[in-house]
């Protein structure tokens, strides 16, 4: 980036590295403003994605002619990214760390996004619009993140399938049309990056083309369940049904009253959880070549489909509450207090966690300010093999680690500060 610019990078991406041509471009984005772009890059993603969250959840509500006190749909939008990002095995791969949030958590924030037009469409011309939205949206996540794609493709297929179920025929040929063109944008934007000579290199260089092999398929099960086991044990993730139990006390029809249960809400979470599962195995089956076993606690892999999982728990807190509210009215209160409390007790334990990764994150920039202080310095007087102190944080790859097996780290840093070689100064 420093020495190419902005397109040399995009560049880079669609004929080297994995043919990710929007991947290229919000990396290249943030990489522009050099280290204060990566500094800044999770503050601004969060913002974004609070925006876009808070918005599909205003557009669900006035989709539904639903009323909920003010302040309800933002707080509900906050938690559940606070729980999506900061609730994670590895926060700092997940959210803090620029590369994986491209590729991974911000993607199926924006899939989700994507039904904004759809939702706020109520005339001929907004239909329109939203049909040209999701071709172009679908195109743009074909090419950041095929994980993502895999699950916008599979809750896409299964619209289509339940179609009649789900939706008045009124709705029908709209809804049709619509999914028609998310998959014909998704799959557009698939070909394009999977026909790039950056992703031939990269399966020739992982040996992708084995990825369906028996041993393969059976090793990326054995992955899969070790995934399911930690997401579901995560206790975390219960706040996230509180923030639904909420929402479910809360809500009233337009014209007033609690509103009934939606006869649809038991098939669309039976089938929520089936496509989290298809699509989740299918996700660890095309990474598990580029990781092989650690595609089990590579955390930040999971996020594409995670997503889903915790909008899932949020339409089951949901339906809790409503059923409370039409039948044990006054419980209602004390139910309400308890979610809100639940709520409290997420944000307690993730600023507790924070807060230790905070003077783990400080300690370690003003150790890297240092040394790269020190190295330029030296790389500035002639020297042409310079001295590096690793500085793990968060499992990052750093120089010499693995026992020296990843030599790339440190061919990195030697092309960073223009030498021919970095020794270990551990």
């Amino acid at each position: 980036m420093r020495d190419g610019g902005f397109m040399v990078l995009v560049d880079q991406f669609y004929f080297k590295d994995n043919g990710r041509l929007a991947n290229g471009v919000l990396v290249a984005s943030y990489a522009t403003f050099g280290v204060p772009g990566h500094q800044w890059y999770a503050g601004i993603s969060a913002t974004l994605m609070l925006i876009l969250l808070w918005g599909w959840a205003a557009a669900l509500l006035r989709n539904t002619r639903w009323r909920v006190p003010r302040g309800v749909p933002l707080f509900s939008a906050a938690m559940l990214l606070a729980a999506f990002c900061l609730a994670s095995t590895n926060t700092y791969k997940t959210f803090f760390w620029p590369a994986s949030s491209v590729s991974h958590t911000f993607p199926p924030v924006l899939a989700a996004a994507a039904t904004i037009p759809a939702l706020l469409a109520n005339s001929r011309r907004g239909r329109t619009a939203a049909i040209v939205a999701a071709f172009a949206i679908g195109a743009a996540l074909g090419t950041l993140s095929e994980e993502t794609s895999v699950v916008a493709l599979t809750l896409l297929a299964v619209t289509l399938l339940l179609g009649r179920r789900l939706f008045l025929n009124g709705q029908l040929a709209f809804v049709r049309t619509w999914c028609a063109a998310a998959g014909a944008g998704i799959l557009t934007g698939t070909a394009v990056l999977l026909t790039s000579p950056g992703s031939r290199n990269r399966r020739t260089r992982h040996h992708a083309d084995s990825m369906f092999s028996p041993e393969a398929l059976a090793a990326s099960m054995r992955g899969y369940v070790h995934i399911l086991h930690t997401v579901m044990t995560n206790w975390q993730y219960l706040g996230v049904i509180a923030i639904g139990v909420l929402i479910g006390l809360l809500v009233r029809r337009a014209a007033g009253g609690v509103p009934r249960p939606d006869r649809r809400a038991p098939l669309l979470l039976v089938t929520g959880a089936a496509a989290v599962l298809f699509s989740g195995y299918v996700c660890t089956v095309i990474t598990y070549p580029a990781f092989g076993p650690s595609v089990a606690t590579s955390n930040r892999l999971w996020n594409d489909y995670l997503f889903l999982f915790l909008l899932l728990l949020v339409g089951a807190g949901c339906l809790l509450g409503n059923l409370t509210a039409r039948r044990y009215r006054r419980g209602a209160g004390p139910v309400a207090v308890g979610a809100i409390l639940a709520c409290v007790g997420l944000t307690a334990v993730l600023a507790v966690s924070l807060r230790a990764l905070e003077t783990e994150m400080r300690v370690r920039s003003e150790a890297w300010d240092s040394q790269d202080h020190s190295l330029r310095k030296q790389a500035a007087a002639g020297a042409t093999a310079l001295a590096y102190t690793p500085l793990a944080i968060s499992k990052m790859s750093e120089p010499f680690g693995n026992g020296g097996t990843r030599l790339w780290p440190a061919s990195c840093v030697a092309t960073y500060y223009k030498v021919e070689k970095i020794t270990d100064g551990a």
